[in-house]
């Protein structure tokens, strides 16, 4: 919410955050008197909980932020709230491992070779972790099958899983796991043996998505095993990040552990389960990076938040998509939670082409990591990557504890992107730009800083120019971007 004259940096604004992963109603009301009303909560709708006697029930809570000063102190206020006090464990401050997922290089078809060949090439290059995801499990060749039967395929992990670890780490790389555990797939053994354990309406067909059905978790047996299969897995290993998925919504919402009278309890307990489930893999192996996803950022909330410092930001990877998706996470969300890679082209998703340079800015403003075959790039897009992990070496420090200003907006103008993050002593901000769409003779644009001392000087790292913060943020700077979808960094240091 905000006033009719607010902005990015003037103006009074309100956030509402809900500290929830489940169903929620938000609302805003005017009346007569010139007053605003706002109401957040469980959605009611299909939603019921029965109280006995000296029972409780605890409502979730909304964070709520108020700014005097535009919409970005609402961004820095929620991104300092949420680093200091809602992120937690061994990364709530720590620089993340810089890894490789096999999702857009293989999909499916993977084995042990294939994935060891990947980890040879990409620890050449400093990327320091390989994430093997969907496909590993069951007999999972396809989406269509396997979701539920948690034990390793080893017909493509020949060896079995522990082999796999070890020859990966035997390389100087950690190892991370995708993971589905919310889901059963209608061909899985789970389901043959269990086809109550989804949950569906007594009597009615239940609703495929996805190739898949959702797991009734209001149920304690159908959490403990489901989470007993995973901890198996994750124990047999040297694992220490997984990437907990869910890529459908609940639908057919009834419950055969339920009474008749408490089937309104079914979605509630679903999200309480969830963060049981969450918060014993988080005890269990505290070491492990848990990065949490749904479909790409359909998850990306504080109550997730709190299990899994990081989360994934959208299955599309494309570099000038995600200038939108990124600058609408990032206006609650800290950079440091992020999901960002530098993925292949011709994008999957989009099937845009965009220099590798360009992806590498725009992913260095998240959690920074790739997303393709490193065996069968261009020897020049390959030969960027050691440039590239040096640039996230240098710059994470600064990108994930620094304050974020958004300087132009692509949302808006559709031509042209740039942020800055700036060192909370004011010592050293670093700004990114990307001109998507080119201007016939102009070759430069004048962008104007954010959030720095007005009578010191600032080194241009670049050009070794010594600028004012009063200059820098007053008369701006000429950035030169050539062509489209070309992207530069100028770093500040102050003198």
């Amino acid at each position: 919410m905000l006033d009719n004259k607010a902005n990015d940096d003037y103006g009074n604004v309100y956030g509402f955050n809900f500290v929830y992963s489940g169903n929620f109603f938000s609302q805003v009301e005017g009346c007569q008197f010139n007053t605003t009303r706002f109401v957040m909560g469980i959605n009611s709708t299909d939603f019921s909980w029965i109280l006995n006697k000296d029972e409780e029930f605890i409502a979730p809570e909304v964070v709520m932020v108020y700014s005097n000063e535009g919409i970005g102190k609402m961004t820095r206020t929620f991104h300092d709230l949420y680093r200091n006090h809602l992120i937690r464990g061994k990364y709530k401050d720590k620089k993340r491992p810089i890894l490789i997922n096999n999702w857009e290089a293989t999909y499916f078809d993977f084995n042990t070779d294939k994935l060891i060949d990947i980890a040879k090439e990409a620890s050449k290059l400093g990327i320091e972790m390989l994430v093997m995801d969907d496909g590993w499990f069951g007999k999972r060749n396809s989406d269509n099958s396997s979701l539920g039967d948690w034990f390793v395929n080893e017909d493509k992990i020949n060896g079995g899983l522990k082999h796999l670890v070890d020859e990966v780490n035997k390389l100087g790389m950690e190892f991370g796991i995708w993971i589905e555990p919310e889901m059963i797939s209608g061909d899985s053994e789970l389901f043959r043996k269990h086809p109550d354990w989804c949950i569906k309406i007594q009597g009615r067909e239940p609703a495929l998505c996805r190739e898949q059905y959702v797991l009734d978790l209001s149920r304690k047996e159908i959490v403990d095993y489901i989470y007993e299969s995973i901890k198996k897995i994750l124990s047999s290993a040297n694992i220490t990040y997984v990437k907990w998925d869910m890529n459908r919504q609940l639908t057919d919402l009834g419950s055969y552990g339920l009474g008749v009278e408490n089937q309104g309890e079914l979605v509630h307990r679903y999200v309480l389960a969830v963060y049981d489930m969450m918060d014993r893999l988080t005890k269990d192996f505290p070491y492990i990076l848990l990065e949490n996803c749904s479909g790409g950022g359909a998850r990306f909330d504080p109550g997730m938040l709190y299990y899994s410092p990081q989360i994934w930001c959208s299955d599309d990877t494309d570099a000038i998509e995600r200038l939108k998706i990124q600058e609408g996470t990032a206006m609650v969300y800290p950079l440091s939670a992020i999901g960002a890679h530098v993925s292949d082209c011709p994008n999957h998703t989009v099937g845009r082409t965009t220099p590798f340079e360009t992806r590498g800015y725009v992913a260095l403003a998240g959690t920074f990591g790739y997303e393709l075959d490193v065996t069968k790039i261009s020897n020049e897009d390959r030969e960027m990557i050691p440039k590239q992990i040096e640039m996230y070496h240098k710059y994470n420090d600064l990108v994930r504890r620094g304050e974020y200003y958004r300087l132009e907006s692509f949302s808006e103008n559709n031509s042209f992107d740039a942020w800055a993050v700036v060192s909370k002593d004011k010592s050293e901000v670093l700004v990114t730009c990307i001109q998507v769409f080119g201007r016939p003779n102009h070759h430069s644009r004048r962008i104007k800083l954010k959030g720095l001392i007005e009578d010191k000087f600032y080194k241009n790292e670049e050009t070794e120019e010594l600028i004012s913060g009063g200059v820098l943020m007053n008369a701006g700077i000429n950035v030169n971007l050539y062509g489209d979808n070309s992207g530069k960094l100028i770093y500040f240091k102050l003198v």
